[in-house]
């Protein structure tokens, strides 16, 4: 028996769940939000360092892999997903950054009335509850953003003065409002606990009689009547389910599986869609094109005075840490290891940030590359410094090697491919070592690093991030809003070319990826195109 809803959801992610909360507001339309994955309570889930031990889960996590990238070195890099309710929210590092203004300028610019700074901000201060660092609260929105550095280790007191040292721009109320500067992260918890897009946005519509959540249910096929978008299959407990929608199907699968989802279906590149016997109901060649990431690199130090290493790296200071976060929600388990940092300019001629700079006060120096060791850092105080360029040049693709949904696409993203990222690394790894430099930094580093970025050749600093760099997971552009003729998949009502009654919202949707964490402004994304659903779905123009 086929059951027809007036928006079904595929996925219940970061944009998912914003969407499956605004569709099901008004009561007026039946909203049915599918997710693959299953219940986000979990332990290690809401607490929230937990995200180093749900990084290699794969009870919560699609763990992909990408194809050998020959930039480095022909290394298979590791792709954490989320695979349960609230997607990679409710298993990322928890950094609320809205992105640089210019971001969005960039995204208008590219042919997207509408999306330039002034008109997402707006947006963005909706979504948004900021619990300042004196525990007053800036905002009515659903989701928590707080100022946690009065809990931060007192190691930031290095980076701070360091920073004001090398005279740089200081943000002492968080980084992520737009602007350039260093300082305390902002992050996505609400009284000790995880903040994610489920817990902000979905569980408060749970209660709702026109939405189901189906989980554990993957979606295998979009279903189309001419080109139209009329409902998908999916797969629950080995079991084909057929669902329809009157009005819209929207995938929120994320940068991975929304363009593979769309490929299987029959909408994407002519040729692969033939190689695998897929009947074409659209041709596009940007379908899984323009993939792209921030690919960043961590430098290690041993101090001079106790760091997190001694918290989370001893079974006494581990036991502390632990009866402080079960009976009070206060310590190192209720805050992220990324605590310092923030989007600058490595040089003072460049006219936007070319930076995002992580300060942490715990390290992990024997990692090896895509590994994240959160439990198990290095057995003397020690800390990082890392960078990753904001807006790299180089793109790659995520293309389906089957016409079997559920395969894993070949992601491939070929870093490092332009001159521009090559030089945006040896400038990255040169402002890194004016940190290091810095006469305070040099208080707290206690001996030689064993790798100086402050006295390395270019080519040696290039050898270097190849040998070592890693993904900071923020994938996104494969089915990127803009003409079709300019690379693009999606107009700037995020609705497919050529399709009626399909959209993509998700990181796959952005023009070109944000010069911070893709989280903030993912989420932002799904509230706007809320809007714009609910106005043609008023409209019966959907």
């Amino acid at each position: 028996m086929e059951i027809t809803y007036d928006y079904v959801i595929v996925g219940a992610g970061s944009a998912g769940c914003v969407l499956a909360n605004r569709l099901s507001e008004s009561g007026k339309f039946t909203v049915l939000l599918i997710e693959a994955g299953g219940s986000d309570a979990r332990f290690w889930i809401k607490t929230p360092i937990g995200y180093g031990i749900t990084f290699f889960d794969k009870k919560v996590n699609w763990r992909f892999n990408s194809v050998p990238d020959k930039g480095l070195l022909d290394r298979t890099l590791y792709v954490p997903r989320g695979k349960v309710i609230g997607g990679s929210s409710s298993i990322n590092a928890m950094v609320y950054a809205r992105g640089a203004k210019s971001d969005f300028d960039d995204w208008e610019a590219a042919g997207n009335h509408g999306w330039g700074w002034d008109q997402v901000k707006q947006a963005f201060e909706a979504i948004e509850r900021k619990v300042t660092k004196d525990g007053s609260a800036v905002g009515s929105g659903p989701l928590t953003v707080s100022d946690r550095q009065k809990d931060y280790h007192p190691l930031k007191r290095f980076f701070t003065k360091a920073v004001k040292q090398l005279q740089l721009a200081y943000a002492d109320d968080g980084v992520a409002q737009g602007e350039e500067g260093l300082g305390p992260y902002l992050i996505n918890t609400r009284n000790g606990l995880r903040c994610s897009s489920a817990d902000a946005f979905l569980q408060p519509a749970l209660k709702r009689r026109n939405l189901r959540v189906e989980k554990h249910a993957q979606v295998t096929k979009i279903l189309f009547d001419g080109d139209r978008a009329i409902g998908v299959n999916y797969n629950q407990n080995n079991k084909i389910h057929t669902v329809k929608a009157s009005k819209e199907v929207i995938l929120s699968a994320g940068a991975i599986q929304s363009p593979q989802l769309l490929q299987v279906s029959g909408v994407g590149p002519a040729d692969l869609l033939k190689q695998h016997g897929i009947s074409i109901v659209k041709a596009n060649e940007n379908v899984g094109a323009n993939l792209q990431d921030h690919l960043g690199i961590n430098y290690y130090y041993r101090a001079t005075e106790p760091t997190l290493n001694a918290q989370l790296g001893t079974r006494m200071g581990q036991l502390i840490s632990g009866i402080k976060f079960l009976f009070t929600r206060t310590g190192p388990l209720t805050l992220s290891v990324n605590q310092m940092g923030g989007i600058i300019r490595s040089s003072k001629e460049l006219k936007r940030p070319d930076l995002q700079i992580y300060f942490n006060p715990l390290s992990y120096s024997t990692e090896v590359a895509g590994k994240r060791r959160l439990t198990k850092p290095d057995p003397w105080p020690g800390f990082i410094l890392s960078f990753n360029s904001c807006r790299p040049t180089s793109t790659g693709s995520v293309k389906i090697n089957s016409s079997d949904p559920f395969a894993m696409p070949d992601i491939d993203f070929n870093y490092l491919s332009t001159n521009q990222d090559r030089e945006d690394v040896i400038a990255g790894a040169r402002f890194i070592g004016k940190l290091q430099n810095s006469p305070v930094m040099q208080e707290l580093i206690k001996s030689e690093p064993v790798f100086d970025p402050s006295t390395a050749s270019d080519e040696a600093i290039i050898s270097d991030f190849r040998k070592r760099a890693g993904s900071v997971y923020h994938t996104s552009c494969t089915c990127r809003m803009a003409p079709e003729t300019e690379g693009g998949v999606l107009d700037p009502e995020l609705k497919v070319h050529g399709i009626k009654g399909l959209r993509v919202v998700d990181a796959s949707s952005f023009p070109n990826v944000t010069s911070a964490n893709t989280n903030a402004p993912t989420m932002m994304l799904a509230w706007r195109a809320a809007e714009m659903i609910l106005r043609a779905g008023e409209s019966n123009n959907g």
